[in-house]
């Protein structure tokens, strides 16, 4: 031991005195961080803000071995060291606070994307756990713990500039032969987070339409009303405009109906105010307008919009029966007939 110090031309009282305050910066740095913790979590208890309480659960990811690296460099900083050392002392500093901060926003990047899914949850639109929401927690922590080593490099003496240049010709090969993946899996991405639809919904785009079973990384699995499993590339989807039915709060039903040309005019201008009391007869519509809309070829035309206030189709069905069989009988009672295509043909003499 007195080789070493000798050769470090250090007393032994320094080295000392250097460890004691290492200690007692430890001690108290640990105790100033349980205090602080302990005074957040009272404060978040009485408070319903949520920052204080991501704030809390952030600190506690404090690692006490970066603590007690922290008062050891405190310590150094008590002994009179070569200036070469004293360089080296400022990187080690810099590699420890880069550490924490970087581990800091690692279990922010968690919390975040708890926390979305809580909120999804609470709000009735939760779906499970997809690859997309993975890969995406994934991207941003390799993102995360990238630039801190490159920060940490740079500190150190490293020259990081071909280092970049090289990720990004690298980057740009890899995007070029596999851009077709990425384009489908930068699509789940969107999906996840946009969230046009989940997991559960009925959807109609184009010529499918069913039930969404499986966001992948690559493919949207969907289940048709014929009972066969659709699968779609997640790009493809994107491109094209998609009907959420799940998302439906109420249905607008547009109908139309003709009756006869030998309906007179006042049966003619009854008929809008018999299809009226038809739809609001039930409480699940809203009547919007009936209207005598127009002279056709073999009947007068008539157009009726309402509304269905329950989304469900079996309702809207129920509900369009119910209307159609009133229509048969108030107009019967009214004396006026439904209308079919007829055509009239008048011969003249002599033809």
């Amino acid at each position: 031991m007195s080789a070493h110090v000798q050769w470090l031309r250090l007393p032994i009282g320094e080295l000392g005195l250097a460890l004691a305050v290492a200690l007692a910066c430890y001690l108290f740095m640990s105790l100033l961080l349980r205090l602080a913790l302990r005074r957040l979590r009272k404060v978040s208890e009485r408070t319903s803000n949520r920052a204080d309480d991501m704030l809390v659960e952030i600190l506690s990811g404090t690692r006490s071995w970066l603590l007690a690296l922290a008062a050891m460099l405190i310590g150094i900083g008590m002994l009179e060291i070569p200036a070469g050392w004293e360089a080296r002392t400022g990187q080690l500093w810099f590699l420890v606070m880069a550490l924490q901060l970087g581990l800091w926003c690692s279990q922010a990047v968690t919390i975040g994307l708890r926390r979305h899914a809580e909120r999804q949850q609470a709000a009735g639109t939760a779906s499970p756990a997809s690859a997309a929401a993975t890969l995406l927690a994934w991207g941003m922590r390799a993102l995360l713990w990238t630039v801190v080593l490159l920060a940490v490099l740079s500190n150190v003496g490293v020259n990081i500039t071909a280092f970049i240049a090289s990720l990004g010709v690298g980057g740009i090969a890899i995007a070029l032969a596999a851009q077709n993946i990425l384009g489908d899996l930068f699509a789940s991405v969107a999906i996840a987070l946009d969230k046009p639809f989940e997991v559960g919904d009925f959807i109609v785009l184009g010529s499918v339409a069913g039930t969404v079973e499986l966001v992948g990384v690559k493919t949207t699995r969907i289940r048709s009303l014929g009972g066969e499993q659709i699968v779609m590339s997640n790009t493809e989807l994107l491109k094209q405009t998609v009907s959420n039915y799940k998302r439906l709060r109420e249905r607008r039903i547009v109908f139309g109906f003709g009756v006869t040309y030998d309906t007179t005019a006042e049966q003619a201008q009854a008929i809008p105010g018999i299809v009226r009391q038809v739809v609001e007869a039930s409480e699940q519509l809203r009547f919007d307008r009936a209207h005598f809309k127009a002279f056709g070829e073999s009947s007068l035309d008539y157009e009726v919009v309402y509304f269905v206030l329950d989304p469900g189709y079996q309702v809207y069905m129920d509900q369009q029966q119910r209307i159609n069989l009133g229509l048969m009988r108030e107009l019967a009672q009214l004396g006026v007939d439904f209308a079919f295509p007829t055509r009239t043909v008048v011969m003249a003499k002599g033809a």
